[in-house]
């Protein structure tokens, strides 16, 4: 994993820092972050199989696409920025609002993160970078709802806390 850096911010997302990121993960620091989800026109959601090797939650289902914004870079930008790295796909964002959340990982981590949440609409071909993707699946919110339930070892513990708020969200019209 390459080194790269995270915002550290308080509770209303002023940054106070920045910190290395496997190092933030270790102390459990409240970092800023991002997820997106992307939508079909069929009212499905773009689910991705995070790649196995990943440092952590390899393997796991999840929302479209997540990650951290790099220092001076705004959420936006960086999400468009790893959608794009990740899925290879380019369509425009809506932010859709913040979720605040702390989860235990494998691996002795720790997420603690300030969400900017972003929601698009793609109708084209997915093409994931095998790095990051092991695989991905558009897929109804009330069958996601269903699998979290039945299967919630299945998923990380990121996107099984949005769905249990009430996230996803219903696609852009």
């Amino acid at each position: 994993m390459l080194r790269e850096e995270l915002v550290l911010v308080d509770k209303d997302d002023n940054e106070i820092g920045i910190a290395e990121k496997l190092e933030a993960h270790r102390r459990g620091v409240l970092h800023r972050a991002f997820s997106v989800m992307v939508w079909d026109g069929k009212g499905r959601l773009l689910l991705q199989r995070r790649q196995v090797d990943k440092y952590h939650s390899g393997g796991l289902w999840t929302n479209t696409c997540c990650g951290h914004p790099r220092p001076g870079e705004a959420s936006l930008e960086a999400a468009a920025r790893r959608l794009n790295e990740e899925m290879r796909v380019i369509c425009p964002l809506t932010p859709i609002g913040t979720f605040t959340y702390r989860a235990e990982l494998d691996a002795g981590l720790t997420e603690h993160e300030f969400v900017h949440v972003f929601r698009g609409r793609y109708d084209g071909v997915i093409a994931p970078d095998p790095v990051e993707c092991d695989g991905y699946s558009w897929t109804s919110p009330d069958v996601i709802r269903k699998q979290v339930a039945a299967v919630p070892q299945c998923f990380s513990a990121w996107f099984k806390k949005y769905v249990a708020a009430g996230w996803p969200i219903a696609p852009p019209d």
